[in-house]
């Protein structure tokens, strides 16, 4: 008699817990890579060669003193055996004074690159949800979850382009 409770308890308990797995079965869950998403819209890859326009004078002359301080260092190193002493000091605090040059100019460049970058993405969070809410309606999602949340995502599941889409869509109907 107890045994027949004790099966009748562990049958109740496996069909409880089938029922719980076929339920996760009928949930659709996808997941997204926003920060890929925006990246490939249209309008990153627009801001990108704008911001590449805008900042190319600063970064040519990053490239020069970068150009010139190698010169320099390839110069001592080849003619060391042949200069004074008060020439290579001379030769090395100009690779220094270039160095420091080059450090300042691309922490300056790195300030203005990411304060512009602030300018221009202001409201894209809000465009990325809306964009995940239309996908969510129109494909009847359960849940869609940040990428990185997931240990491995076969690309069935994986949304990020999609939502690229939609950001691009929503950007030509503006």
């Amino acid at each position: 008699m107890r045994l027949n409770k004790l099966m009748s308890l562990v049958l109740v308990l496996t069909a409880t817990a089938f029922g719980s797995f076929s339920s996760l079965a009928e949930m659709k869950i996808a997941v997204v890579d926003v920060d890929r998403a925006v990246a490939g819209s249209e309008a990153a890859q627009k801001l990108l060669r704008q911001l590449q326009e805008e900042f190319k004078t600063d970064e040519d002359t990053i490239k020069k003193i970068q150009t010139e301080a190698a010169e320099l260092l390839q110069k001592m190193q080849k003619d060391a055996d042949v200069m004074s002493d008060d020439e290579k000091r001379r030769v090395q605090q100009e690779i220094e004074s270039l160095n420091n040059d080059f450090v300042y100019q691309r922490q300056k460049l790195q300030k203005e690159v990411a304060a512009r970058q602030g300018e221009l993405f202001v409201g894209t969070e809000e465009k990325v949800r809306k964009a995940i809410e239309d996908l969510v309606l129109e494909n009847d999602y359960d849940m869609i979850l940040p990428r990185a949340a997931a240990l491995y995502v076969g690309d069935l599941y994986d949304v990020t382009r999609k939502v690229t889409e939609k950001l691009n869509q929503a950007a030509a109907a503006q």
